[in-house]
Parts: structure tokens; C-alpha cells; sequence
């Protein structure tokens, strides 16, 4: 593991119980799916460590995968968490924009 790594894992361990962003007004949002979105975000995003075929998932929890549509709905709320402005603990090299990571919560609050 990078020396660096094992405190940005840890932290986003312990971060479990944040707060995830406040809700959006889904109305005036873009049409976020699976399809144009969602995946290609987990895909790029998050499967190296949370893919079930993952050969170094990092220190994530076996149970936490996110291959499918269903296996990320099933983890919204921790994901939404994890990802929020203020939290930003996932993913844990940071890279996930900020309008990616708008995309992500609209896709899980509004059109999931």
C-alpha cells in the first residue's frame, strides 16, 4: 500500500456515520441514469476497489461491490455520504470532480 494511502483509507472507514448533502430539487436537474451516467462513474470511479473481481480491492469490504445497478441502489445512502462536498472521503485519491460528483448525487436521489 502507498504510505500515503492508509490514512485516506481510514478516514474513509470512519466516515460512515456522515451526513449525506443536502437534498436537490430534482425538477430542475439533468436526467441522470445507469446508462448515460452511473456506470461509467462507478466504472471509472470506484470498481478498482469495489468490483467483485477487484484483484486489490484496498482495504474495502468484501460485501461492499458495485458491479451492478442493484448492488450500487443498495448502498445510496453510504455512497451519497461518502462522496458529498463537504466529505469527500470517496474516492480516496479525490479525482472525482465536482460536477461528477453533482452527477452522482442526482442520479442517486432523483432518478436512480
Amino acid at each position: 500500500m502507498i504510505r500515503g494511502a492508509l490514512p485516506l483509507l481510514l478516514l474513509a472507514c470512519a466516515t460512515e456515520t456522515a451526513e449525506p448533502p443536502a437534498a436537490l430539487d430534482c425538477a430542475s436537474e439533468p436526467v441522470v441514469t445507469w446508462e448515460n451516467v452511473g456506470e461509467g462513474l462507478m466504472i471509472e470511479n470506484c470498481q478498482s476497489c469495489h468490483a467483485s473481481t477487484s484483484l486489490n480491492r484496498n482495504g474495502a469490504p468484501e460485501s461492499v461491490v458495485f458491479d451492478t445497478h442493484t448492488d450500487v441502489i443498495t448502498f445510496r445512502s453510504r455512497i451519497l455520504a461518502v462522496t458529498a462536498p463537504d466529505t469527500r472521503t470517496m474516492p480516496p485519491s479525490l479525482a472525482l470532480s465536482d460536477d461528477d460528483r453533482h452527477l452522482l448525487q442526482v442520479w442517486l436521489e432523483c432518478w436512480e
